[in-house]
C-alpha cells in the first residue's frame, strides 16, 4: 500500500509539472498568434504585390496552426487532463495543407501530401465513429 501511495503522489507531482510547462507553452503560444496577427496585417494593408496574396494564405493557414495547439491545451485542461486524438488530426491536416502551399514544386511531392490528408480524414472519420468516441 505504501508504494501505491508513493506513486499517486509521483503521479500528482508529474501532473503539476506537466500543468506548469502547458501554461508556459500557451503564452508562448499566444505571444506568436499575436505577432503572426500583427504580421498579417501587415501583409493585408501594406503590400500590394502579387507575393502578398501568397504571404498572406500562408500567414493564414500558420495562423490556424498556433490557434488550434491553443485550443488543444484549453482542450486538454476541460476534458480532466486528456488530449483528444482528433485535434492532432486536425493539427496533422492543417500542418500537411501549410506545406503544399509553402512547398508546391514537386507535384509527385504534393501527391503525396493529398494521399496523406486523405488518411488523416479516414482516421478522423474512424476516431469520431461511436466505437472509438470517448466524450
Amino acid at each position: 500500500m505504501a508504494g501505491s501511495k508513493q506513486a499517486m503522489m509521483l503521479s500528482g507531482i508529474m501532473q503539476k509539472i506537466l500543468n506548469v510547462f502547458l501554461l508556459g507553452l500557451t503564452v508562448i503560444l499566444t505571444l506568436f498568434l499575436g505577432r503572426e496577427t500583427y504580421h498579417l496585417g501587415q501583409v493585408l494593408f501594406l503590400k500590394n504585390d502579387e507575393s502578398s496574396s501568397y504571404l498572406l494564405i500562408e500567414g493564414i493557414v500558420t495562423y490556424f496552426l498556433y490557434f488550434e495547439f491553443i485550443a488543444l491545451i484549453v482542450k486538454y485542461f476541460s476534458s480532466g487532463y486528456h488530449f483528444p486524438l482528433r485535434y492532432f488530426i486536425y493539427i496533422g491536416i492543417t500542418a500537411i495543407i501549410r506545406l503544399i502551399i509553402v512547398d508546391h514544386t514537386s507535384p509527385l511531392d504534393t501527391l503525396l501530401y493529398s494521399f496523406a490528408i486523405l488518411i488523416l480524414v479516414i482516421t478522423l472519420f474512424l476516431a469520431n465513429s461511436e466505437r472509438l468516441r470517448r466524450e
